[in-house]
């Protein structure tokens, strides 16, 4: 079978891993996200960025009142800790892993370095990137725009709760509009929530679409990478 992709960089939000908490991490959640990429990681080059908001949202009544940089490196070692958690499930069922942090903890992770993670990818590795850019002030989405021109993907893959972007929240509104493509230009003059306008512009400026589906649709990222209408397409 021909497939539409070779290379992906699969970014996954920290209330993926929530489940039914209020914070922390669903061991269920994340063993069902394993068995979602060890069906794909054979066939296609994968790399994952993770955000930290599970794990964040927990403390975030007693950082008010911290500065916004040393928030946000908290929340990078959020990252981190979920980026250890998905990497457990997956060499649990046999798929090798490699975490790359852009916050060096050499006991932890191998530090970011664009040239390895693409040999790790080369080699059929999945390359799990941690503490976002290394940066205060920039978001997981803007790392996982970042990242993903690093390596040279083909795509970026944006997991969500919902089957794609709507005109307006489906949760609360019954009659939203579901766009089976939309344009960079329109997600950022309606303000539409898929990326952040920093990550947005990044995918513009190079041409990288994004498909943003539902992770929780069982099979979908092999029918994505198979060439199949699934979610959104947010392209030029």
């Amino acid at each position: 079978m021909t497939l539409k992709y070779r290379r992906i960089l699969l970014k996954i939000s920290g209330e993926a891993l929530l489940g039914d908490n209020a914070y922390g991490i669903d061991s269920v959640i994340v063993n069902y996200i394993a068995s979602e990429i060890r069906g794909i990681a054979k066939k296609i080059q994968l790399a994952i960025v993770i955000g930290g908001g599970n794990i964040f949202r927990g403390v975030e009544s007693s950082v008010r009142g911290i500065e916004r940089a040393s928030a946000d490196y908290m929340g990078m070692l959020a990252t981190v800790i979920n980026a250890l958690a998905l990497q457990n499930a997956l060499e649990k069922i046999g798929i090798q892993t490699r975490v790359q942090s852009a916050i060096e903890m050499q006991e932890l992770a191998e530090p970011y370095i664009r040239r390895r993670a693409i040999r790790h990818l080369e080699k059929g590795r999945i390359v799990i990137f941690a503490a976002g850019t290394g940066n205060p002030y920039f978001t997981t989405d803007t790392a996982a725009a970042l990242r993903a021109m690093e390596i040279g993907a083909e795509v970026i893959l944006k997991a969500t709760k919902v089957d794609g972007i709507y005109s307006s929240d489906p949760m609360k509104d019954p009659k939203a509009k579901r766009y089976r493509s939309i344009s960079y230009i329109d997600v950022l003059k309606r303000g539409l929530a898929v990326m952040d306008s920093t990550a947005i512009s990044l995918c513009m400026d190079n041409s990288l679409p994004i498909i943003v589906f539902n992770m929780r649709s069982k099979g979908n990222i092999l029918k994505i990478i198979e060439g199949k209408r699934i979610g959104t397409l947010v392209r030029g």
